[in-house]
């Protein structure tokens, strides 16, 4: 194991991760509705620690109430959060795992937008409703973009003060940054729009912000998109930033001071490239329902899932049908490595040591981070490092996962993979509410 490159350390700036595979942000509506977090949530980082990987990025954790993509997520965005997050952070490095605390606001895509923000739209670099669910949007005022600056910059500081290794941005999938940075959805006239630049401006002025706030010695490092291919339902829409704008952007971020790059792709998410596999429509028929109230388009799409589903999953599946779903946009963090000098991670599906192994020495990038396949797995890290090229029952890419969050706990619900036996697939899935309160004994 020590001359394997999946588990050499990973040096950047200011931060060393003891091996190349991390935990990428995925969790469920675990903790208590008005963001405060909860037990559930420190096992379910915990479990992953446990697991192996070398560090865990964080589910997105709000900034602000106004922009929480689901309720029952743990929030940042007021200095009594702190404490809990240092409690997530110090079980995490029990097992020699370093946390990096993922940053995010929702912009208008907001899943279930929570009681607060009944009545108001969502705040976006446009006021036009996204194109998939029609949720109603406002132009952010410059006033509100100052404010959402200010907002970064104090969670980020939060983090550091919860001793948390490091913070992400989460500026792709469709979010905040990207209503910004996409040609395909940003329609502004002022100086946050118009030529990338200006729509990169948004993003650059929360790096500076953090950086000012947090320092220079604090690990930081920005997902973000290399293709937005925010055509791919819908031929006539724009088809967004193309790989050549993603590098710009990224040589930018390089030079403001950023020490890693996590490349993923997709102007919206879900996306049908990411996260790549099959389409669940009935699995969809049954949770979507949540969201019929939230858009002008939802209730076109809950019938369409629940009536047509040939239908809608030809025309998810319609750009993609061919593609394998892990190290698919590998190419995209392997053209932005190219023009940077900082490491930069890739995510897509992995959850094949030779795969990752090849990736890591070709050079296209210098870590990998997982999600879907480390909820099958979390223990994937350890199969690899006692010789296995995959674990004996490696997720299935059924994302019936993701298409249970907005209602249900996140968690493997292929029952293939648990042998048809339902009860088993019920406890793996409830396992992480077992703890009762916070003073669990190390281990």
């Amino acid at each position: 194991m020590v001359d394997d490159v999946l588990f050499r350390p990973l040096a950047f700036r200011h931060l060393t991760v003891k091996n190349r595979l991390f935990r990428s942000s995925i969790s469920g509506r675990i903790d208590n509705y008005d963001g405060s977090g909860t037990p559930a949530r420190i096992a379910w980082e915990d479990r992953f620690a446990r697991g192996g990987v070398g560090a865990i990025i964080s589910a997105h954790v709000p900034v602000h109430i106004r922009g929480r993509i689901l309720p029952n997520y743990a929030t940042i965005d007021r200095d009594e959060r702190i404490p809990f997050w240092q409690k997530v952070v110090d079980r995490v490095h029990q097992s020699d795992c370093k946390f990096i605390l993922q940053l995010s606001h929702s912009g208008h895509q907001q899943d279930v937008g929570g009681v607060e923000n009944l009545g108001l739209p969502a705040l976006s670099s446009t006021n036009q409703r996204d194109f998939f669910h029609g949720f109603p949007t406002k132009a952010m005022t410059i006033a509100e973009i100052k404010e959402v600056v200010a907002q970064f910059a104090a969670g980020a500081r939060r983090a550091r003060e919860a001793g948390c290794d490091g913070i992400e941005l989460h500026g792709c999938n469709g979010y905040l940054f990207t209503q910004f940075l996409s040609s395909a959805i940003n329609d502004r006239s002022d100086e946050y729009g118009g030529e990338l630049e200006n729509r990169a401006r948004l993003l650059l002025d929360v790096v500076s912000a953090i950086r000012r706030e947090v320092g220079a010695d604090f690990h930081f490092q920005v997902k973000t998109n290399g293709i937005d291919y925010n055509d791919a339902l819908e031929p006539w829409q724009g088809e967004g930033n193309t790989i050549d704008e993603s590098i710009q952007v990224a040589q930018w971020l390089e030079k403001a001071g950023v020490d890693a790059l996590h490349i993923s792709t997709g102007s919206y998410f879900p996306h049908p490239r990411n996260p790549l596999g099959q389409f669940p429509v009935a699995t969809i028929a049954r949770s979507y329902d949540t969201m019929i109230s939230s858009g002008s388009h939802t209730l076109r799409n809950y019938l369409a899932f629940r009536y047509l589903p040939g239908l809608s999953t030809a025309i998810w599946q319609r750009t993609v049908k061919d593609l394998e779903p892990e190290a698919a946009a590998l190419s995209q963090a392997r053209a932005i490595k190219e023009n940077v000098a900082i490491p930069v991670l890739s995510t897509g599906g992995y959850q094949t040591a030779s795969v990752i192994r090849e990736a890591i020495n070709d050079g296209s990038c210098d870590g990998v981070s997982m999600a879907r396949t480390l909820m099958a797995n979390p223990d994937l890290p350890k199969y690899f490092a006692a010789g296995e090229d995959r674990a004996p029952k490696p997720c299935s890419y059924c994302n019936k996962c993701l298409m249970n969050v907005v209602e249900n706990p996140l968690g493997c619900y292929d029952e293939n993979r648990f042998d048809g036996d339902r009860a088993a697939m019920m406890k793996e899935l409830m396992s992480f509410y077992g703890e009762s309160d916070f003073t669990q004994e190390p281990r």
